[in-house]
C-alpha cells in the first residue's frame, strides 16, 4: 500500500477564522474548507509504506526551535491563467530551514526533490475559469490582510486521502520543535 504524503504546519482555528473571511468575491474559485488549511513544508507524493517509515525517521531528526509567524497579504499561482489563490506568510528564516530539512530527508530516502522554489503559503482556493483580471481585483481587495501572530511549536506528516468531493488530510506523525526558540 502507498500513501500520498506531505509535511506541513496546521493552521490554528483562530487564524482559520480570519482566512475564511478572505473566501469571497472571486469568480471561478473553489474555496478550500477550513479543515484543509495548512502550510506545506514539503510534498512527497505517493510513497510505499516502508519508504514512508524511513521518511518519518529522517524527518524526526530535524532540529529547530518554536517560532512565531503570521499570514500576510494574498497571492496567486498561474499568472495569466490563475490556478490558485493563497495567503502569504511572514515568518522567520527557520521556516525555510525546516522546509529544506524536509527536502533533505526526502532525498536521503531516495525521493526526488520537488524542484520548485519554496513559496510558503496557505491555499485558499483553486481556480477554474478565473481570469487574471479577477485575481488582480482580488489581490487589490485583500492586499492589506494580516493575521495575528501565532506560535508554531510542531509540524506534522500528513497523508492525503480521497473522499467523495475532495481530499481529507490525516495527521500521521507529529514533530515537536524542541530546539532553542527563535528570537
Amino acid at each position: 500500500m502507498s500513501l500520498r504524503l506531505f509535511a506541513a504546519i496546521a493552521i490554528p482555528d483562530e487564524i482559520s477564522d480570519a482566512l475564511v473571511q478572505l473566501q469571497r468575491d472571486l469568480p471561478g474559485a473553489a474555496w478550500r474548507p477550513r479543515e484543509a488549511f495548512h502550510l506545506t513544508l514539503s510534498f512527497f507524493g505517493e510513497i510505499d509504506e516502508p519508504v514512508a517509515r524511513d521518511l518519518d525517521e529522517e524527518i524526526a531528526g530535524i532540529v529547530a526551535g518554536p517560532f512565531q509567524m503570521r499570514l500576510a497579504s494574498v497571492g496567486s499561482f498561474g499568472g495569466r491563467q490563475p490556478t490558485a489563490v493563497w495567503a502569504g506568510v511572514d515568518a522567520p528564516p527557520v521556516l525555510k530551514a525546516i522546509a529544506a530539512g524536509c527536502e533533505r530527508a526526502a532525498r536521503r530516502v531516495g525521493l526526488k526533490p520537488d524542484g520548485r522554489a519554496y513559496t510558503p503559503h496557505v491555499t485558499l482556493a483553486y481556480c477554474e475559469g478565473t481570469t487574471d483580471v479577477d485575481v488582480a481585483r482580488y489581490h487589490e481587495r485583500f492586499s492589506e490582510f494580516r493575521s495575528d501572530r501565532f506560535w508554531v511549536d510542531h509540524f506534522a506528516l500528513f497523508s492525503s486521502r480521497p473522499t467523495k468531493r475532495t481530499r481529507a488530510y490525516v495527521e500521521e506523525a507529529v514533530y515537536p520543535l524542541t530546539g532553542l526558540p527563535e528570537p
